[in-house]
């Protein structure tokens, strides 16, 4: 799967947390794996044999939920979403991220292999399938939590865009302007 949904599925996870900043890190945590696929940066054949190796395992796991307690407020419950965000995201490059690229969950003590034989291509239409879905569902968060996914990059734009689902799909008004009309 790509990025984005990875991210969204995450976020998704972490909507029964208050703050912000928290859900954030649990988003972070379901894209913390493929921080091995900078291994790209050292080339091809770099990126061929560490990706889904260096940090799709265990230790990367531990690591992450790690920093993700040390910055949240909320630390029991981030540390559990975390862990969860983080496997989700192992799940997902299971099922679709292409047939015989496995996962090596027990590196660095073991470089056993971890695949499915059912595994689809990245450019899927399953993906495309649960990526509009995930989608969708990050942007019906406004109508139950008043916010959707777009809270990550901005509060404001978030507000905008979860007033907007709102007076669109439950016929809700904009708050008045707090400025006065111009004569």
């Amino acid at each position: 799967m790509n990025p984005i949904v990875h991210g969204e599925i995450a976020w998704l996870a972490a909507q029964g947390l208050r703050e912000r900043r928290d859900r954030i890190l649990v988003m972070c945590a379901g894209l913390a794996p493929d921080l091995d696929g900078l291994t790209l940066l050292a080339g091809e054949e770099w990126y061929g044999r560490y990706h889904h190796v260096l940090f799709h395992g265990y230790v990367g796991a531990l690591v992450t939920m790690a920093v993700c307690v040390a910055l949240a407020r909320q630390r029991a419950w981030v540390a559990g979403l975390s862990l969860l965000a983080f496997h989700l995201h192992l799940v997902c490059d299971l099922a679709g991220s292409g047939p015989g690229w496995p996962i090596h969950y027990w590196w660095p003590s073991n470089m056993r292999e971890w695949f499915w034989d059912g595994q689809w291509d990245l450019a899927s239409w399953q993906n495309s399938v649960i990526g509009l879905a995930v989608t969708l569902a990050c942007l019906a968060c406004a109508l139950r939590f008043r916010r959707t996914v777009v809270e990550v990059f901005s509060t404001r734009w978030d507000a905008e865009v979860t007033r907007t689902l709102r007076r669109r799909f439950l016929g809700e008004e904009s708050a008045p302007s707090s400025t006065p009309p111009a004569p």
